[in-house]
């Protein structure tokens, strides 16, 4: 068994505002959800993140390289319209649509929360860009949903993503160690607006 690692969280415990507006709230909440997600993932080990309960396939560590995809096909390709980065740009997807999930068990804990939290920064920059332009109302560079949608739209897609993947993660979690809970422990943490 490996040491374990800690995530390196930017954000302490991030709080929708409770009467905030639209941008607020919205970004707020995937910040909550990542955190979460964040939480219930932290602190396993190489063998911790590859167990699967029952007839399951699924992983912790598959959960962290999903997501993790997902992050670069919704904020840098979807709404920046760029290229899919390393390791992706590589990937035959027509071929093995279900690589991220496969190839997880062949990862390191130190690598999957890298590359979970290098595409959460990546998602960050992308968003703040996108905010700085049109606000929620920025189309997407590519065509996506059958158009162009708003960045709004992919936010509300992506704190679904991610509430149901919490999910899994929360059983998964406790199955492995007993950690249960809805919020992270700390002190409560307001996102700081991405385009002020």
């Amino acid at each position: 068994m490996t040491a374990s690692f800690t995530l390196d969280i930017d954000v302490a415990r991030p709080e929708p505002p409770l009467a905030g507006d639209e941008t607020a709230t919205l970004l707020g909440s995937l910040e909550r959800q990542r955190l979460t997600f964040a939480w219930k993932c932290g602190d396993l080990d190489d063998e911790e993140l590859g167990l699967a309960f029952g007839r399951s396939t699924m992983t912790l560590g598959g959960l962290l390289k999903h997501l993790a995809l997902v992050e670069d096909e919704v904020f840098t390709r979807a709404l920046l319209g760029r290229p899919l980065p390393a390791p992706w740009d590589g990937v035959d997807w027509e071929r093995d649509s279900d690589w991220e999930w496969r190839t997880a068990a062949e990862d390191d804990a130190a690598t999957l929360y890298a590359l979970w939290q290098s595409s959460v920064r990546r998602s960050r920059v992308a968003v703040a860009k996108a905010m700085r332009s049109d606000g929620l109302d920025h189309p997407a560079d590519a065509f996506v949903h059958g158009g162009h949608p708003s960045l709004r739209r992919l936010v509300v897609d992506m704190i679904e993503e991610y509430a149901r993947h919490v999910g899994h993660a929360d059983l998964l979690r406790e199955s492995i160690d007993g950690l249960t809970g809805e919020d992270p422990p700390g002190e409560v943490a307001t996102y700081p607006r991405l385009d002020a």
